[in-house]
């Protein structure tokens, strides 16, 4: 249970950050044309669980408990972006490229055509 609710009040935290900095980055550039705000969500998020693994990883830093609070709580609900490519870098630093390019490429198809079909079908079924 403990672990739980590391993990939610962590994803609340990150949810309510990246709803502040995604809504703070596309008003500061005034575009209507491109979503800069998930753009610098996901670049932020990125270079955070990269350089936080670094630590986790080199110097042993966070506990079981506060990996599940800032990695899968705090970072998870700021983006799973971050997640994403870390999971890919992890695959690359082990030689595992067949793996890692695997894993590109099937999220970004797989993951464009679960949208595109949520959208039909919704569209199908509430026209």
């Amino acid at each position: 249970m403990t672990n739980i609710l590391l993990v939610g009040i962590g994803g609340f935290i990150g949810s309510v950050m990246r709803y502040l900095a995604s809504g703070y980055v596309q008003q500061a550039t005034k575009s209507v044309d491109f979503p800069y705000g998930t753009l610098a969500v996901n670049v932020i998020g990125c270079f955070v669980i990269g350089f936080l693994s670094q630590l986790a990883e080199g110097r042993g830093v966070f506990t079981s408990e506060s990996r599940l609070f800032v990695f899968t709580g705090i970072l998870g609900g700021f983006t799973t972006f971050s997640s994403f490519g870390n999971e890919t870098m992890n695959l690359v630093r082990d030689s595992q490229m067949m793996n890692a390019f695997a894993n590109v490429g099937s999220n970004l198809v797989i993951g464009l055509f679960a949208v595109w079909l949520g959208r039909t079908v919704s569209y199908m079924i509430w026209r």
